[in-house]
């Protein structure tokens, strides 16, 4: 099935328009036309082979939407023209113990990615939604309820999830004191999500410029924790055990210490950014409160699905700027920067 997409040719080279193709599909396969593509920093990472696993060309994406166009001849769970989505995963073994339990994005063989990744047969290579169609088995296709923005609804399949994930595992309530680091892709939409679950939420940010935004989005606070080192000790012996549940978004290196304290008694941080460089930690900021730090990646399908239908129930779509796909290059530096409120999305009918 010839494709037409961007791709990047080598680490940190422009994207460029590129034809490939796909496999053939076969009879548990969907075929979606893509209407659109979330930019996640991952993608960013990825084309610049910042963690070392790059291979080239890449057709990046994760955050796919888009209408069916086709189904094998056992596809049971879609049909033409349905509405669906694509997120970071598009196989997995299905036999290990994460597998059988819903949680294939922690697959001990590996999850296929959506791109940058090799098919279960250990040959094919795997290209992403920067393109105009993908063919992906139907039990890892998502279905994009109706009264979603097709176009807002696109980063759910990543930043959407990712914060889902824990804000459901750690229980985040009414009573509940939820913190988030950074209010950019990721956070923007854990603030909607924690607010829809009736937890209290603040923002842990840099500055106060998004203050008045984030309020919008269900903030009940808001904190500037600014760079100086005086004005950090004052900030954090603020908030110093207040909260019950931080989850930091930054890809970014930042002191876990300084934001461990933050935590009330058995109170947990969950990292979802994957900084370049380690983070040193103190064993104090664990062991002083019976703190909890860990980590969360996505989540499984039924969880996904699980997710998209209370976006639907509650009306959270994910701030966008909508952008032609030959205008990717230029976003990629305004993600770096943070010059985006909150996701970018390319329209992929634009490569027609």
């Amino acid at each position: 099935m010839k494709v037409l997409g961007y791709a990047a040719q080598q680490a940190k080279a422009p994207l460029k328009q590129y034809s490939f193709e796909r496999r053939e599909p076969g009879d548990n396969d969907v075929v979606v036309d893509i209407q659109y593509c979330g930019i996640c920093h991952t993608d960013i990472h990825q084309v610049n082979n910042e963690w070392g696993s790059s291979m080239y060309p890449m057709v990046p994406g994760h955050e796919i939407v888009g209408i069916v166009k086709e189904v094998g001849s056992k596809v049971v769970r879609y049909t033409v023209d349905d509405k669906v989505g694509v997120g970071c995963f598009v196989d997995s073994c299905r036999k290990c113990g994460p597998c059988l339990k819903g949680l294939e994005q922690y697959c001990v063989n590996g999850p296929t990615l959506t791109y940058n990744g090799v098919e279960r047969d250990g040959q094919t290579r795997t290209q992403g939604g920067y393109s105009n169609k993908i063919v992906v088995d139907e039990n890892y296709i998502l279905r994009i309820p109706d009264n979603l923005p097709m176009d807002r609804a696109a980063p759910l399949l990543c930043a959407g999830i990712t914060m889902y994930s824990p804000l459901m595992h750690w229980k985040a309530s009414p009573g509940k004191k939820v913190g988030i680091i950074g209010l950019g892709g990721l956070g923007h939409m854990g603030v909607k999500i924690a607010h829809a679950l009736d937890a209290e939420v603040s923002v842990l940010s840099h500055s106060l410029r998004k203050q008045d935004e984030a309020k919008k989005m269900g903030a009940d606070k808001f904190y500037a924790v600014p760079t100086s080192s005086s004005s950090v000790q004052e900030s954090f012996e603020q908030l110093e055990g207040y909260f019950d549940l931080i989850i930091n978004t930054l890809s970014v290196e930042i002191d876990w210490n300084r934001y461990l304290s933050l935590l009330a008694l058995d109170g947990t941080m969950v990292v979802v950014g994957l900084p370049e460089k380690e983070t040193p930690l103190n064993a104090s900021s664990l062991i002083n409160a019976r703190r909890s730090l860990v980590g969360s990646v996505i989540g499984g399908i039924r969880e996904t699905q699980e997710m998209l239908d209370f976006c639907s129930k509650h009306n959270i779509a994910s701030d966008i700027e909508l952008i032609p796909i030959q205008k990717v290059n230029e976003a990629y530096p305004r993600v770096i920067n943070s010059d985006v409120r909150y996701r970018f999305v390319i329209d992929t009918q634009s490569l027609d």
